[in-house]
């Protein structure tokens, strides 16, 4: 459905005096990127004209290969609550999907792969692919050259109030923002480590949600510098607290519904809810790889932290990789609890959806919930409940990925295979640093 068309943002952009347009998208590694024009180019943009160096971006195309063209989602028009500098009017966006020059669309574009998959489900006989995301976020003071360090500007816990959540006031300015351009927040709250926050907004189907996440950290950083801090999304900044999470809440939907809900199934769950679980269950070694894909994420997948470690499901335990909140009907949703920040939201999305979907086409098997708390069982106890470990590093995840067909295709060719170059040069840049923990440990011994 259109929201907006040429004649609106024309208008709007004469009566809101915008000055410049950012040309918004995003690269395989999750990163958000921009072309920015004056206004004056916006007959050109809304014609589908504009043109950018694809050389450039992480993982596009060769250099012999680079004309690509931005076509601009009419529907993410969005003016910016901040300006372009005194006199200078307003700064608006548009996010692009990025097309070839023949006209096609570019298979290593994030956000035409996951609509891709999308339309594989469609062809299911689904409608919709919804999520709710609970992005986590660190906030750290600036120093006297605006570099991020690592004081925390608070001392607070899980739900704490100023004045020991000192971060109160930049993240309800967050919030002011969020709202003035469209989001409808749903909570707020510090979270478990000092420095640590949470917000979360209503769910939206699943590539306005990821448009949403990216608008959602460029805002968080922005406002955060406005009250010098640095907002992080790295997943573990910091030795002994809690990472940063980014919980996915999804539902499948139909013409006729929620298609996971039942009012006559176990747990009121219906059978194709049962099939997605499974087939997210089933391809979780391998899609690690997307939803944790920094060396640091494995940093935050440890026992002790609250962060899901095992592969299981439970409709009230918090400890497995999956969780079913209490709500049903309409709202009947999975939570994957793996997924980071520091994600790319389209790649994590286009590859749950495919795991979930081939459970639902090959009937695939769903195991029994844990309902107990499985960091306290030992490795026996575990396997012996058909339960194992998420992979342990980037590498391991890595190599799971290369083994498991059906994710890979979630993600086309062009993206897996440079995904996969940029985390094996990720991975070896990191292996042969000496870090300040094995000199304390080894240099005397040795």
């Amino acid at each position: 459905m259109t929201k907006f068309t040429k004649e609106f943002i024309e208008q709007a952009a004469k009566d809101e005096d915008v000055r410049f347009l950012r040309l918004m998208f995003t690269d395989i590694l999750g990163t958000i990127k921009n072309v920015e024009v004056p206004i004056s180019q916006l007959d050109k943009v809304l014609d589908n004209k504009m043109m950018f160096d694809g050389s450039s971006i992480e993982g596009f195309v060769r250099i012999e290969e680079s004309d690509m063209y931005l076509h601009p989602d009419l529907n993410t028009w969005l003016i910016f609550p901040w300006g372009a500098g005194e006199g200078n009017g307003k700064i608006a966006r548009l996010i692009c999907d990025i097309y070839n020059p023949d006209g096609t669309p570019f298979l290593g574009d994030p956000r035409a792969n996951l609509k891709r998959v999308l339309g594989e489900m469609e062809e299911l006989g689904f409608t919709e692919f919804n999520l709710g995301p609970e992005p986590e976020f660190f906030l750290f003071k600036l120093d006297d050259k605006n570099e991020p360090t690592l004081e925390l500007n608070d001392h607070g816990g899980y739900f704490d109030l100023a004045p020991v959540d000192l971060g109160e006031n930049c993240r309800r300015d967050i919030v002011l923002q969020l709202e003035e351009l469209g989001f409808e927040i749903e909570a707020s709250h510090h979270e478990v480590a000092p420095g640590q926050h949470e917000i979360d907004w209503k769910y939206a189907n699943a590539v306005e949600a990821c448009d949403n996440i990216q608008t959602f950290k460029l805002v968080v950083k922005t406002v955060a510098r406005q009250h010098g801090l640095h907002a992080t999304f790295m997943p573990k900044p910091l030795f002994g607290v809690n990472g940063s999470g980014m919980h996915f809440n999804l539902s499948l939907f139909t013409k006729e519904g929620n298609a996971f809900y039942d009012s006559e199934g176990e747990m009121e769950l219906s059978d194709t809810a049962r099939g997605f679980i499974a087939g997210t269950l089933a391809h979780a070694h391998a899609f690690t790889a997307i939803c944790n894909p920094t060396v640091n994420s494995y940093k935050r997948l440890v026992p002790g932290y609250e962060a899901p470690v095992y592969i299981a499901w439970s409709g009230r335990n918090r400890s497995p990789l999956i969780r079913i909140p209490g709500s049903r009907g309409m709202s009947t949703r999975i939570e994957v609890r793996s997924v980071d920040p520091s994600a790319n939201p389209y790649l994590a999305m286009a590859t749950l959806l495919k795991a979930g979907l081939d459970g639902i086409k090959n009937d695939l098997e769903l195991p029994a919930p844990i309902d107990r708390n499985i960091y306290a069982m030992d490795e026996e106890d575990r396997h012996a409940n058909g339960i194992y470990d998420l992979p342990s590093t980037l590498l391991d995840a890595v190599k799971a990925l290369s083994k498991d067909d059906v994710i890979k295709d979630g993600l086309g060719e062009h993206i897996y295979n440079n995904f996969v170059e940029a985390k094996k040069v990720e991975w070896d840049a990191f292996r042969i640093q000496v870090t300040q923990w094995e000199r304390e440990q080894y240099l005397k011994l040795y």
